[in-house]
């Protein structure tokens, strides 16, 4: 079984990306099998994370230390699989999603993996689960995969809950290239191109997009 049916980046052919997932840290049984069981939902499936941006959140989030993240978008649980790794075992991530249906899929895998004692699951739209959200609650680590014109809300549901130097990653800033496709006129688009501007612009992070995947913004709350 190959670790990802295609790539999904736009930038590289099938066979770096096979290289490139072959060169790092690779997607263990348990990650292979979720991989796997969400390509059976058909096209749906390029919603999931590449494994080399799987490995890239569990490292990340060793790296930073983490001790509470939170998810906006957790789709069939790869990406939330992928940082709970990186957490502590008294580390936790809460997942905000609206699928009961996509999100017990990855609730198998999570406790294969040993670490569904990490995660929150909160079944609902992220910016209820935002708002609330106790002063108290804060966090180290953000990672923002969900539909792309709320993504500069979340960002702002965010920032009060950030603790300095916490990060907050950004899938799909690159949209396959059509950000910078001046034909390229639907909402989605327009979306990610006026919130890739606001963010890059706002003096409270300091910011660096990476072409990991579909595009990676990494954004550290100053």
């Amino acid at each position: 079984m190959t670790a990802s049916p295609a790539p999904k980046s736009f930038l590289l052919s099938a066979e770096l990306a096979d290289y490139l997932v072959a060169h790092g840290t690779p997607p263990d049984a348990v990650q292979l099998a979720l991989i796997e069981e969400t390509a059976a939902l058909g096209p749906i499936a390029g919603m999931q994370i590449s494994p080399e941006q799987g490995a890239f959140l569990t490292i990340l989030t060793r790296l930073l230390g983490a001790r509470r993240a939170i998810e906006i978008g957790t789709f069939t649980g790869y990406s939330a699989l992928c940082i709970a790794r990186g957490l502590p075992a008294d580390g936790r991530l809460v997942c905000c999603d609206v699928s009961d249906e996509w999100t017990a899929i990855g609730r198998g895998y999570w406790d294969k993996a040993g670490v569904a004692d990490r995660i929150d699951l909160r079944i609902a739209p992220a910016l209820d689960t935002l708002t609330a959200l106790d002063a108290a609650d804060t966090f180290d680590l953000a990672f923002i995969d969900a539909d792309k014109p709320n993504y500069a809300n979340y960002v702002e549901a965010l920032v009060p809950h950030l603790q300095p130097n916490a990060v907050v990653l950004v899938d799909n800033v690159l949209w396959t290239g059509r950000v910078v496709d001046p034909s390229a006129d639907d909402e989605n688009t327009l979306a990610i191109k006026a919130f890739n501007d606001k963010l890059a612009a706002d003096d409270r992070f300091d910011v660096v997009m990476l072409p990991i995947s579909d595009g990676l913004t990494v954004a550290r709350k100053r």
